[in-house]
């Protein structure tokens, strides 16, 4: 499954030196971005304009690591609907902007009645970010933060991009919280905790590589850009909750493949379809007109067959049943019985009857015939009906009663 990384811009912050930018909110002209083929190995990076982004499988926002405010509290136990208002009501007094104007997602762990982690970031910014993506043709699955809270002490040493008079920024992320700070100032040493763990680590975008050694002393871990936004993708954090769930992927597929369909490169697919399309008609109409074709010949024959058999019969009007009706009247004529007559019914009857057990009350009555059968039990009964019924017969028991009959040979006579 290919992966797209892409790196939101740091989100800007109005200050009394800060320069009016000409852009409007939300659109940005170049993105860094990163593709991979398995979420793990490059395939390619760069920057671009959204709407040149290559297309993948799925794609991934990378907040920057001063864009994301990180808060421990107790996971409420609310239902799903009012985990937000929730959550809301407990950052109330930790958080310096109105909670209201914040976007909040809860940690990867998070259980309810547990302490977690609650990422914190400004609604309308974010909000704004992912409609400028998705108008440009790319939807967002997952949005993740740059560094967040682990066991694990990490430093990050960075650069922004988008910044008058760049600076050194260190990002410190460890099981205590996330914060970033500038190098320079006597200060920025003792913002870091005392004393530092062994294990820690420390990375630096290539910009930053240089002023980190000098500042630390010690060598540093140099990530590039790609190696930086798939590490960041790895995490398993999605900050796409609650209103800014991810939805309607499918849709969005879906729409892109109908795009890509009408380019001109397709044209000679979607002549092939449309000749298959009429190929397929021609064919369903030539196969009805040769069934319609066979049926009126088999009608046909059937009602030349009434008419020699028959010549007394004027007029054709249902043949199948005409025919019964008069080949009915030939037999009566002639004395002979039918299917539905007394003297086969009786014969089919008598001949699987259970010996010694004469039938109280018999009754014949429209090629139906009934014999009172108090005595006959179940196997007897099973045993004439496994006789009588492959022969065409039918048989029924009600009230003592077994009445023959033949369906197919009365509705005919009917």
């Amino acid at each position: 499954m290919s992966l797209l990384v892409l790196q939101l811009p740091t989100r800007t912050r109005l200050h009394p030196q800060a320069r009016v930018s000409a852009q409007a909110p939300g659109v940005r002209a170049e993105l860094a971005f990163v593709l991979s083929p398995d979420g793990q190995s490059i395939q390619s990076e760069g920057q671009c304009a959204p709407p040149l982004l290559p297309k993948a499988t799925a794609v991934v926002a990378v907040l920057g690591p001063a864009d994301v405010a990180f808060h421990r509290l107790t996971c409420p136990k609310a239902p799903a609907t009012r985990l937000r208002a929730a959550l809301a009501g407990m950052l109330e007094e930790q958080v310096l902007d109105e909670v209201d104007q914040l976007h909040l997602s809860l940690a990867p762990d998070a259980r309810p009645g547990e302490d977690t982690w609650v990422a914190a970031i400004d609604r309308a910014w974010l909000t704004g970010e992912l409609a400028a993506l998705e108008s440009a043709g790319v939807v967002v699955d997952r949005v993740v933060p740059g560094l967040w809270p682990d066991a694990q002490a990490h430093g990050h040493f960075h650069v922004p991009l988008d910044d008058d008079k760049p600076k050194t920024l260190l990002t410190w992320a460890d099981a205590q919280g996330v914060s970033t700070w500038p190098l320079q100032g006597s200060l920025s040493r003792g913002l870091l905790p005392e004393p530092l763990a062994d294990n820690t680590l420390w990375t630096a975008d290539p910009a930053a590589a240089a002023p980190a050694e000098r500042w630390l002393g010690q060598p540093v871990q140099v990530l590039s850009a790609a190696a930086r936004l798939l590490a960041s993708a790895q995490s398993g954090w999605n900050l796409r909750q609650f209103e800014l769930a991810a939805r309607h992927r499918g849709l969005a597929l879906l729409r892109d493949a109908g795009k890509q369909f009408l380019t001109p490169g397709w044209r000679p697919v979607r002549l092939g379809l449309i000749g298959l399309a009429l190929a397929h008609l021609v064919g369903l109409n030539a196969w009805a007109w040769m069934q319609r074709s066979e049926l009126q010949t088999r009608r046909t024959a059937v009602a030349n067959l009434l008419r020699t058999t028959h010549p007394q019969v004027r007029a054709v009007l249902d043949a199948p049943l005409q025919m019964a009706r008069e080949n009915e009247l030939l037999r009566a004529s002639a004395g002979r019985p039918g299917d539905t007559d007394l003297e086969p019914l009786l014969q089919a009857a008598a001949s699987v009857w259970p010996d010694g057990r004469p039938p109280q009350v018999l009754r014949y009555e429209n090629g139906r015939l009934s014999l009172g059968a108090p005595g006959v039990g179940a196997a007897e009964l099973a045993q004439i009906r496994a006789t009588l019924e492959p022969a065409g017969w039918m048989v029924e028991n009600a009230d003592n009663q077994i009445t023959l009959s033949r369906p197919t040979a009365a509705g005919a006579t009917r």
